[in-house]
């Protein structure tokens, strides 16, 4: 046979081609032995990768990395369907597939609850995640909810409406994981039916994806009371019924699915890949994890809890660099943040938390905030600030006269960018999933840590994107009280624990409105390169680098103008050699333009 293209279309005309001796594509994988081969078609552009996935076929990879099965090159996955094959089912290589997260269980369960977590939890570590709630397609498309009949067994017009929301959600799934280049995708049902169940799986294996399901089982009668409390009496199907109408047909909606709900079974269903949650995390039962991505979902579906509590967030007091406009390093708190330090303790002890954990980095500062608390605490490796690499206790002046272009590229992405032998906000968000894991297991917690860091907790639990994250308001001598709810974590009302709180006479210097500046914009490269200590500049008095003396709205659009051209050098750097993001002479240009433009 002749090697096909990721097209699927024969290419004599290649300058290589493969035929086995009897023409069948078993027999061609045979002469390859076990392993996958990768073959290149000099002056194609293409390579074709012979991936032995358990059934016969090819698997091909163009150099955009747009496959037919997996490339794990690029980690970019495609399928084409039997129709655009031409009638051929196309093969797919289960290595780095998309995954399915199938939800299982009764009303009122906690799968939303678990859906939500984990949706944010995945997207958080940088795996593309979207969650599919049935019950919103359904919402969507029966305006108005009558009553618990609606889900009886024998209403033919109820289970062909939920029949279609179903089929909505399912191919809203494809769509997302197959054409928007998601990873996971949560479909989030009660899917009680080994019927159901076997339906999407099928959906699974025709598109190419891993399907891995997610049971709730819980038959405790007060946390199933105490969820229709939280969460389903504020639900849209009941905004005109009272509390006692609403939490008797629900349920009645719940014996609806009762007669017919199948459970995972460990030898009926020991083919499947899954996990079983029985009463919310008393005991777990763990089947066929088939990958890295289904391992972290296990390990993290195994730490949270349900149990009521509050995550207090506090940078270190004000420090010997802040007050010399220096990132990093490792300094001891100034007079003004030992001030703040016996503020935090008063406001600690006014609190009175009960089994209260103080967590700290191992930077002097945040040791010697906890250390006026006069209880005990731990000490965390990983809650140390961002590494600034070379850029360690420089002042942005010296940064941007020193390191131009970094100073530049900075701008272009501030959560990818990493310092010269430094640390990104990416490289420190992989850092802190330990962190993560250990307060969804613990209750209430007070952790001192840096800007950097706090920023991306407060990412984790707020569920705020990437591009976010790097601008999210951290102040210094200001405590975040969180406060996980039914299906998010609530912030609770600020706590700026200021010189005038506390009993300390204030410090004449700075107020502490002067300690909180504006969140940097996202454009300006002064601004944003302030990280793990940037509000320091502005606290002693420091600002950023002066604008130009052009005009404001000229210099805005000469900024804009600047975005433009470095957007359009890119393009034609990625076209020339997909390889290099941006050649050298691109990035010199834009480091002159932002010079000139006065940024």
């Amino acid at each position: 046979m002749i090697i096909k293209s990721a097209l699927g279309k024969a290419r004599p005309d290649l300058p290589l081609s493969f035929r086995a001796p009897d023409g069948n594509a078993t027999s061609a994988r045979s002469l390859l032995g076990p392993a996958a081969g990768c073959l290149r078609a000099p002056g194609a552009g293409l390579r074709f990768r012979a991936a032995p996935c358990g059934t016969s076929g090819w698997a091909g990879c163009s150099s955009e990395g747009r496959s037919v099965g997996t490339c794990c090159d690029f980690g970019v996955w495609h399928r084409r369907s039997a129709a655009q094959a031409g009638g051929e089912t196309s093969e797919v290589c289960m290595t780095n597939c998309p995954t399915l997260i199938v939800m299982v269980g009764l009303p009122a369960r906690g799968k939303t609850y678990i859906s939500k977590k984990l949706t944010r939890y995945l997207n958080w570590i940088g795996v593309p995640t979207k969650e599919f709630n049935v019950g919103q397609y359904r919402r969507d498309l029966v305006k108005k909810y009558k009553s618990f009949e609606f889900f009886l067994p024998d209403n033919e017009e109820g289970l062909k409406i939920r029949k279609q929301c179903a089929l909505a959600a399912l191919n809203d799934v494809r769509q997302y994981l197959s054409e928007e280049n998601g990873h996971v995708a949560v479909f989030d049902a009660t899917n009680t039916t080994r019927e159901r169940r076997e339906t999407i799986y099928k959906f699974g294996e025709e598109n190419g994806y891993k399907t891995f399901f997610v049971e709730s089982v819980c038959v405790d009668p007060e946390v199933i009371a105490a969820n229709i409390v939280q969460v389903k009496l504020g639900s849209p199907d009941y905004v005109d019924c009272s509390n006692d109408e609403a939490t008797e047909d629900f349920m009645k909606r719940i014996e609806c699915y009762k007669n017919s709900y199948e459970t995972l079974d460990e030898n009926l269903d020991k083919d499947l890949s899954y996990i079983k949650i029985m009463d919310v995390g008393r005991s777990y039962l763990v089947n066929r994890v088939m990958d890295h991505i289904q391992s972290r979902i296990v390990y993290y579906l195994m730490n949270i809890h349900v149990t009521p509590r509050s995550i207090y967030l506090c940078r270190h007091g004000e420090s010997e660099l802040n007050l010399k406009g220096r990132i990093g390093g490792d300094p001891g708190l100034s007079v003004r943040g030992k001030e703040f330090a016996k503020s935090l303790a008063q406001f600690i002890n006014e609190q009175n938390i009960k089994d209260l954990k103080v967590w700290t980095s191992q930077m002097k500062r945040t040791i010697q905030t906890a250390e006026a608390l006069g209880v005990p605490y731990e000490q965390w490796k990983v809650l140390n600030e961002i590494d600034a690499g070379v850029c360690e206790e420089m002042t942005y002046e010296e940064i941007q006269e020193n390191y131009p272009l970094e100073f530049a590229l900075r701008d272009q992405d501030k959560y990818r960018y990493r310092y010269p032998k430094g640390e990104s906000y990416e490289d420190l968000v992989q850092r802190l999933e330990p962190v993560i894991m250990e307060l969804e297991r613990q209750e209430n917690v007070l952790v001192i840590c840096h800007q950097a860091v706090m920023r991306c907790l407060l990412a984790y639990f707020l569920d705020k994107p990437a591009e976010q994250l790097p601008y999210l308001k951290c102040p210094l001598h200001t405590v975040l009280k969180l406060t996980p709810v039914a299906y998010e974590c609530r912030r609770g009302p600020v706590e700026r624990r200021s010189l005038e709180d506390s009993t300390q006479p204030p410090i004449a210097a700075a107020p502490e409105a002067a300690a909180l500046p504006p969140a940097p914009e996202h454009g300006a490269a002064a601004q944003a390169l302030e990280n793990s200590e940037g509000v320091a500049g502005r606290q002693a008095g420091r600002s950023s680098p002066p604008p130009s003396d052009i005009p404001n709205v000229i210099h805005l659009l000469w900024r804009k103008a600047v975005v433009v051209v470095n957007s359009w050098c890119q393009k034609v750097a990625v076209k020339r050699n997909p390889w290099r993001r941006s050649p050298v002479g691109f990035r010199l240009l834009y480091v002159k333009l932002c010079c000139f433009s006065g940024f």
